[in-house]
């Protein structure tokens, strides 16, 4: 009898990115491990929009219909201003009949959870730091080191996020993320007695959201212009107060209802010079080790899963790895680099904060929500309607979407 071995890969951080990738990859019937820094996997204070197109994605995988079940459907909503007036009004149906569906809502570690139920136990290893030591290539398989020796494999990905020491070894000389230019705040809390509908507030170098999970909690998230490394001499909540206090509600009900060591803070950066490519030798970078993005978007999630997606189905054909990465970078770095690109645009625009400026985009916005919802959906065609790959592409070759793939147009 003629034994066949089983293709290793070794995946660099359990992301989501990751996570998928690990996923789709032992779909494919790839030996597959996970190794981990942090000691559990457990993101706190975080949900996550997933749009139409990681959904697909994860359809591909069999857990879009599961995703879809432990959401929070994002019912029509849409952006206001400081005092509360509308600016405009999303149109949920209208968004759903375009893209093959609407934005859905999870925290995080229901996603997590989810995806690491779909792979073997012991797949996953956390707290365990690894190094890419040699990369690889045609003839031989990458090396990964760990405390407890090393790891070789026929393909690594790198999913160890925005700072990631995977691209470092295999990029040194590309400059990484830069400082987008402000701070972002994150929370998840129990539902306040104020109703809202799901929005979106945009003042003068701030912004403020608040979206319903299917739980009855609340994810709330904010922007604020800031120096690079600036914290509150207090604590967050103190300062979420003070930037957004006397803002319309639920907003200060969102800020008095959380515990000031639930509020997590982040310096937000993003990849403004894209990277040669997303893979050398047997290893290939996704989400934020590849491309990170500003949230302005929400779609730096949405993007690492369609790179796990896309990324197994290339590895996943014929003995020659090499060949299929090559295939992966042609497809994911132009459209990824894009929605990177237009998330930086929508950030200057969102964040602004002159006061003409304010009063000017403020202006501009309503008089487009004029016109219906379908001038405004059509400036995110090319990103919310993407389909994952579902036959073998010719090398070089692009791959099926129902839209653009280099616009990086999306929805948040």
């Amino acid at each position: 009898m003629v034994h066949t071995r089983m293709s290793k890969a070794v995946v660099v951080g359990a992301g989501i990115g990751g996570l998928t990738a690990a996923v789709a990859l032992h779909q494919q019937g790839w030996d597959v491990t996970v190794l981990e820094r942090a000691d559990s996997l457990a993101p706190v204070g975080a949900g996550i929009g997933l749009a139409p197109n990681s959904q697909r994605a994860l359809d591909a995988i069999g857990l879009g219909d599961q995703v879809r079940n432990l959401s929070a459907w994002q019912g029509d909503g849409g952006l206001r201003d400081p005092r509360g007036r509308w600016l405009n009004r999303t149109d949920s149906e209208a968004a759903a009949e375009r893209f093959g569906g609407p934005l859905v809502v999870v925290h995080r570690a229901t996603l997590v959870d989810l995806l690491v139920s779909a792979l073997p136990g012991g797949a996953v290893r956390t707290g365990t730091a690894a190094v890419l030591t040699d990369p690889g290539d045609e003839r031989r398989p990458a090396l990964v080191t760990t405390a407890v020796g090393g790891l070789e494999a026929d393909l690594v990905v790198g999913a160890d996020g925005i700072h990631s020491a995977v691209r470092g070894t295999l990029f040194p000389a590309h400059p990484g993320p830069r400082y987008s230019g402000f701070t972002t705040w994150r929370v998840v809390i129990p539902a306040p007695d104020t109703p809202f509908a799901p929005h979106e507030t945009w003042g003068r170098g701030r912004l403020w959201g608040t979206q319903p999970l299917k739980d009855g909690r609340v994810y709330a998230y904010a922007a604020a212009l800031a120096p690079e490394g600036e914290r509150a001499a207090d604590d967050e909540r103190a300062e979420l107060l003070r930037r957004f206090g006397d803002w319309h509600r639920p907003i200060p009900d969102v800020v008095a209802a959380a515990e000031p060591a639930q509020v997590l803070r982040h310096d937000v950066h993003h990849m403004a010079e894209p990277l040669p490519a997303y893979h050398h030798g047997r290893v290939a970078l996704v989400g934020d080790a590849a491309h990170a993005m500003q949230p302005t978007l929400g779609q730096g999630g949405n993007q690492a899963i369609e790179d796990g997606i896309v990324l197994a189905h290339h590895a996943g054909r014929g003995p020659d790895v090499a060949d299929g990465l090559g295939t992966y970078t042609r497809e994911r770095l132009p459209r990824t680099m894009g929605v990177v690109r237009l998330a930086t645009r929508i950030g200057r625009v969102a964040l602004h904060d002159g006061a003409v400026g304010v009063a000017v985009r403020d202006a501009l916005i309503r008089a487009v929500s004029r016109f219906g919802p379908g001038l405004v959906l059509r400036g995110f065609d090319g990103i919310a309607d993407w389909e994952p790959p579902t036959r073998p592409c010719p090398a070089g070759a692009a791959p099926r979407h129902r839209g653009h793939t280099d616009t990086g147009h999306t929805v948040r």
